[in-house]
């Protein structure tokens, strides 16, 4: 049985920097360090982890935020989960305890960036947690040694996740969000192959058009070819 639960032991954060490599492959000098996991517990961020019995099977690690008008909220800066438990809800549970928790401090805004081109986890994040995007930034982390990455730009999709709004409390809850009008859209293969640098910047240039126009995804669809992210008219 899965338990998730805050870590601060050294042997803990130790184990989620190994987990780092073992996920992504990331070299040494993107790993995030346990000094870092330190920082955000101390600081008011979050350091949680799930377990399989004793066995640490995913991590997040999330530090504090101001916005520009004075509001805090928590930047997810990572979350994983090993391959051999993924699709069971392990990442749901995390994101859930993660909520959880912030709600308890009177924390009400948590956001974290995702690959665009990464459908599974676009449809996690709108569908399964009832996030929003709402912004769109090009090359957040620069180009990075992960294999996942392929050597292209790290353009990422912000994902909003508003803890008491009604979207996420019927989301979270196992209920449809609230209907909106949708007016654009922006289909994206499952496997982009041959192509996808040029694939990327269309569809980027695409986000940042329609961010522009005052739009946000408010859905996304998953096929066997292709995703679609659904645009709705901000209120």
């Amino acid at each position: 049985m899965i338990s998730v639960r805050t870590i601060t032991e050294i042997g803990d954060l130790r184990e989620a920097v190994r987990l780092q490599k073992t996920i992504w492959g990331f070299e040494d000098l993107e790993l995030l360090p346990v000094r870092m996991f330190v920082v955000a517990h101390r600081v008011g961020g979050q350091t949680m982890a799930a377990f399989d019995d004793d066995t640490m099977v995913g991590f997040l690690i999330a530090v504090p935020g101001v916005k520009t008008d004075g509001t805090h909220y928590l930047h997810s800066n990572m979350m994983g989960v090993l391959a051999d438990y993924r699709n069971l809800g392990v990442g749901r549970q995390l994101k859930l305890a993660q909520r959880e928790e912030a709600l308890e401090r009177g924390i009400e805004m948590i956001e974290w960036t995702f690959d665009p081109l990464e459908l599974k986890n676009a449809f996690f994040n709108v569908q399964r947690l009832g996030a929003v995007v709402e912004r769109y930034v090009l090359n957040q982390y620069g180009i990075t040694s992960s294999l996942l990455h392929g050597g292209l730009p790290t353009d990422r999709c912000v994902a909003s996740w508003s803890l008491r709004s009604e979207r996420v409390e019927r989301v979270v809850a196992g209920d449809p969000a609230p209907a909106v009008e949708i007016v654009e859209r922006i289909e994206v293969p499952n496997e982009i192959g041959g192509g996808r640098r040029e694939r990327q910047a269309s569809i980027s240039e695409r986000f940042l058009e329609y961010l522009r126009r005052d739009l946000y995804v408010a859905q996304v669809e998953r096929g066997e070819t292709n995703g679609v992210y659904l645009f709705a008219k901000r209120t």
